[in-house]
């Protein structure tokens, strides 16, 4: 029999160091003796039981004293734990539902399977069981990698690395339009790339085609992405790389490197003929504008020379002996003008010249001297044209006339 059992004969409390005392079969658990020791369990679990048991209408515990006999108490309500327990599993229930949208996350809301609305960041509630919330990241860039072996346009075959980066633009569309958005990518990809790449030449695809190629895989996966509803938005695409096969890539490697050398070439010979043709057109240029001077100034001096001898000529129509004796004058002016020889006259009334002759004053030259002999006006002195005209006369008549030429 336990120690603190109702009726037993030895109620002894070990913590109470003495036990409870009093005897007798009730008591309701006896009179605590004169020790103060800690509640006991039992009893605090008993008095627990009744008032739990009088809540739910049913009867009350057992009498004081111990004795056996039933206590009153009111009828009992069969309800009452069922809808406490209700009240439990409902309280649960809707704690269930709260639920935290992260800021990069929208929640997709499904009740019963069907799209209610798309929720946004922060605290929200939806009743569990019933509705069901899909997290989706969109602003996470996802990337995807392929490489692929395929056939171009010349019927060769090529060795593609490519890689995408996207993005979730449409939760509801990513959620509920597609299966599997990861595989239905790469499915697009794979289809978008063999498109473009089997309408290229492979020359293209290895050289200076791959930005090409880029953009036009960019623009078919989106159309695609787009036709399939999966709500990815693409962001980039970038060519890794592009290459032959395996046994074939150093012939391949060798043909590139002509293309290239080739080109190079074609450049050097454009450079060059840059830098050539535009200085043999200045060149040309040149000559031309100095022909068309040329041409100019020959017209111009010959129409001159005509407009001269036309106006001599009416000069001379009015006074054919002056014009004839001018012209003369000045024909002899312009000869002796361009020769070193010195004319000197021996005559007694001719003024009397110094020696070296080429340092007289005036001129050292016959140009000199016809300048000396022109008066201010221009026009010679009538005592030079008297001596010139004694002069001609004079080497007419006799080769060893009055006129003696000296040279330096």
């Amino acid at each position: 029999m336990a120690w603190n059992e109702p009726g037993g004969g030895n109620q002894h409390d070990p913590w109470s160091g003495g036990g409870r005392r009093g005897g007798g079969n009730g008591g309701g658990g006896g009179n605590r003796g004169g020790n103060q020791g800690p509640p006991d369990l039992d009893e605090a679990l008993k008095k627990f039981q009744d008032k739990l048991n009088n809540m739910l209408g049913g009867r009350g515990g057992k009498g004081g004293g111990g004795r056996g006999g039933k206590g009153g108490g009111r009828p009992r309500n069969t309800f009452a734990l069922p809808g406490l327990l209700l009240i439990i599993a409902l309280g649960i229930w809707g704690a269930m539902g709260f639920y935290l949208v992260d800021q990069a996350e929208r929640g997709v809301v499904l009740r019963f399977g069907e799209f209610q609305n798309v929720v946004g960041p922060g605290l929200h509630w939806n009743p569990p069981l019933i509705d069901d919330v899909r997290m989706v990241n969109v602003t996470r860039v996802r990337s995807l990698t392929q490489t692929q072996s395929m056939l171009t346009r010349d019927e060769n075959i090529v060795e593609v690395e490519i890689s995408a980066q996207y993005q979730v633009a449409s939760p509801q569309d990513f959620v509920l339009n597609v299966r599997n958005p990861q595989l239905a990518i790469e499915n697009a990809l794979d289809s978008a790339l063999r498109h473009v790449v089997g309408g290229t030449a492979m020359i293209d695809i290895l050289t200076s085609g791959r930005e090409i190629l880029g953009s036009s895989v960019a623009s078919r996966l989106q159309s695609y992405l787009d036709s399939y509803g999966t709500g990815i938005s693409l962001q980039t695409i970038n060519i890794e790389s592009t290459s032959a096969p395996g046994p074939v890539i150093d012939a391949f490697d060798d043909v590139i490197r002509a293309r290239e050398d080739r080109q190079r070439t074609i450049n050097e010979g454009i450079a060059y003929a840059n830098a050539i043709i535009p200085t043999a057109q200045g060149q040309a240029q040149r000559l031309i504008e100095q022909g068309q001077g040329y041409r100019e100034s020959v017209v111009a001096e010959a129409q001159g020379q005509a407009n001269r001898f036309n106006a001599l000529l009416v000069q001379y129509r009015n006074a054919p002996e002056i014009m004839r004796e001018r012209l003369y004058i000045d024909a002899m002016a312009d000869v002796f003008g361009r020769t070193p020889k010195v004319l000197v006259d021996v005559s007694e009334d001719a003024p009397l010249m110094y020696l070296p002759l080429d340092q007289r004053p005036g001129g050292a030259s016959g140009e000199g001297a016809g300048e000396a002999d022109r008066g201010e006006s221009g026009e010679l002195d009538p005592r030079v044209l008297e001596r010139l005209r004694t002069s001609s006369s004079t080497q007419q008549s006799s080769n060893n006339g009055g006129i003696r030429r000296e040279g330096r």
